[in-house]
C-alpha cells in the first residue's frame, strides 16, 4: 500500500508549529526546534518526509549511524548538505569542517533568511552517542545563529529515555525545543488502512504493533491468518525481520537485557519466573538488566490497582508487535528460514486464543481511558488492573480516581476476548466475588464488561469492539 494512512495530529502538529516559525518571520528569533520522539519503526521518518512534502519547503535530512563516529557524522551531513533543496546548498560543496561547531555555522549560512526551510537531524541519540560534545554545540549554535533563521528543526530519535532527557532542567537544550511524540498507527487506522472490522483490526494490531512496515505488506480485507500464512512464507518480510532489528539497535552488547526481555516475551511476568526462565541469571544482572528494559521503555513495570499499596510489581514487553514477535517468531527463526514458516503458523494458530486474551489487556485499557467522559464512571482517572501474589484474586480491569495507590475506585471489570463465548451469567457471578475481593470496592461499585462476542446479561456496562474502536478516533 503506497498511500499514507493516518498521522492527521501528527501533521496538524507540525503545520501548527511551522505557522510559528512564519507568523514569527519578522521577530528576531523565528527559528523554531522540534524534539521528535517515537518506538522504533512507528514511521517517524516517513511523517517528516511527508510533511516535507506536502509543504514544499526546501530541506535538509541527516540521518545518523550507530556504526559511525563524530569525524564522519560531520562529513555526511555535510554531503546531506550539499544535497539538499536549501537554495544555498553549494555553500556545502568542497567544504570540510572538523567538528560539529564548523558543521553547523556552515548550516546557519546556508538557511535561507527570507522563507521558511525545514532542517531534519534523525536518530539524534547517535549523534549524542558519538559526541558527547554535540548537545551543547548544537544549543550554542541555536542560541547564537539557527534560531535566527526562520527554520523548524526536527531532531528525531528512537530512545524514548534519552530523548525525553534532553529537555532536562540540567541538560544544554533545556525548552528550547518543543516536544512531540509519534505513537504508532492507532487501532482505528489499522482498521482503515486494512478495511477491517473491528474486532479483526485489534487482531490485526496486536501482530503489527500499528507498526507501517508490516501494515503496507498487509493485504486490505485479509484475516490474521491469511496475512501470517503468507508473510511466513518469505523470511524477509517486515513481520520477521522488524523484531530482530528493533533489538539490534537496542540492545546491540547488552546480552542479558535481550534475555531478560525474550523472558518476558515467553510469557513470565513476575521478578522471580522471570529470572528462573532467563537460566536463573544472578538478581543484580536481572535487576540490571530489567532497569535498563524499563528505562528504554521497552518494557513496562506496572503494579495492582487499588486502595491499598502493593510491591507485586509485574513485567510486559510495551510495544504490542515486539510482544508477538518474542512469543512466536523469534524463538523460531531458523523455522522460517528453512521455509517451514508452516510450523510457525500452526503454532500460533494452536496458542492464538490464550495469547490474545492475555495481550489485548493493556490494549483494552488504554482503549476504555480514552472513550469519552461519559463512557466512564464520573471520576476515573487511571485503569488498571488488580492480582495478588496467588492470583486469588486477578482483576482485569479496575477504574479509579488516580493510580497506583486510590483513593476511590468508579468501576470493576472484566475482559472476554473469546471468538464466540459471550459474557454471561457465569462470568457476571465470578465479577461479584472478584469486587467483594478488591480493596476500596463494594456492592455500588459499577460492573463493566468488555466482550468481543457481547454481553448476555444486565447489570453491567457493556463495551464491544465497536466502542473500543471508536476511542482512537
Amino acid at each position: 500500500m503506497d498511500h499514507f494512512y493516518g498521522r492527521i495530529p501528527e501533521l496538524e502538529t507540525l503545520n501548527r508549529l511551522l505557522r510559528r516559525v512564519e507568523d514569527r518571520g519578522r521577530t528576531g528569533r523565528p527559528g523554531k526546534a522540534v524534539l521528535m520522539r517515537g518506538r522504533r519503526r512507528v514511521g517517524k521518518s516517513r511523517l517528516v518526509e511527508e510533511f516535507i512534502e506536502r509543504s514544499g519547503l526546501p530541506s535538509l535530512f541527516f540521518t545518523a549511524s550507530a556504526q559511525s563516529n563524530a569525524t564522519t557524522d560531520v562529513r555526511l551531513f555535510v554531503e546531506a548538505g550539499a544535497g539538499s533543496t536549501l537554495p544555498q546548498a553549494k555553500l556545502f560543496a568542497g567544504q570540510t569542517p572538523h567538528d560539529w561547531d564548523a558543521a553547523l555555522r556552515l548550516l546557519a549560512a546556508a538557511l535561507p533568511a527570507d522563507q521558511p526551510s525545514v532542517v531534519v537531524l534523525d536518530e539524534m541519540p547517535y549523534l549524542i552517542a558519538n559526541d558527547p560534545g554535540f548537545e551543547g554545540t548544537l544549543q550554542k549554535l541555536y542560541d547564537r545563529e539557527l534560531s535566527r533563521k526562520p527554520v523548524l528543526l526536527l531532531c528525531v530519535g528512537s530512545d524514548l529515555a534519552m530523548m525525553e532527557r534532553l529537555n532536562d532542567y540540567d541538560r544544554p537544550f533545556h525548552q528550547r525545543g518543543t516536544e512531540m511524540v509519534v505513537p504508532p498507527l492507532s487501532p482505528a487506522d489499522v482498521a482503515d488502512m486494512l478495511r477491517l472490522e473491528p474486532a479483526e483490526a485489534f487482531d490485526a494490531y496486536l501482530i503489527s504493533g500499528g507498526l507501517p512496515l508490516i501494515l503496507e505488506d498487509w493485504p486490505a480485507n485479509a484475516g490474521i491468518f491469511d496475512y501470517l500464512g503468507s508473510a511466513l512464507a518469505d523470511p524477509t518480510t517486515a513481520l520477521i525481520v522488524s523484531g530482530e532489528r528493533s533489538l539490534a539497535a537496542e540492545f546491540p552488547a547488552d546480552a542479558h537485557a535481550r534475555l531478560v526481555l525474550s523472558a518476558i516475551g515467553s510469557g513470565e511476568r513476575t521478578h522471580t519466573m522471570i529470572g528462573r526462565a532467563a537460566g536463573g541469571l544472578p538478581a543484580t544482572s536481572l535487576n540490571r538488566a530489567l532497569h535498563l528494559l524499563t528505562a528504554k521503555r521497552v518494557v513496562e513495570a506496572v503494579t495492582p490497582l487499588s486502595t491499598r499499596p502493593s510491591k507485586e510489581t509485574r513485567y510486559y514487553v510495551a510495544d504490542p508487535h515486539l510482544r508477538f514477535w518474542l512469543a512466536f517468531l523469534g524463538p523460531h527463526l531458523t523455522e522460517v528460514e528453512r521455509g517451514r514458516g508452516d510450523l510457525t503458523l500452526a503454532r500460533i494458530r494452536e496458542s492464538w486464543p490464550s495469547w490474545r486474551g492475555r495481550a489485548i489487556e493493556p490494549v483494552v485499557r488504554e482503549s476504555l481511558f480514552r472513550l469519552p467522559a461519559e463512557g466512564l464512571p464520573h471520576g476515573t482517572g487511571a485503569i488498571g488492573g488488580y492480582w495478588t501474589r496467588t492470583n486469588d484474586p486477578e482483576i482485569d480491569l479496575v477504574a479509579a480516581d488516580r493510580g497506583p495507590v486510590a483513593k476511590h475506585i468508579t468501576a470493576v471489570g472484566s475482559i472476554k476476548w473469546l471468538e464466540r463465548k459471550s459474557f454471561d451469567a457465569h462470568d457476571l457471578s465470578r465479577l461479584h466475588v472478584h469486587r467483594s475481593q478488591l480493596p476500596g470496592a463494594n456492592e455500588a461499585t459499577p460492573l463493566i464488561a468488555v466482550a468481543r462476542a457481547g454481553v448476555a446479561v444486565e447489570g453491567v456496562q457493556a463495551v464491544g469492539p465497536e466502542q473500543l474502536l471508536s476511542a482512537w478516533r
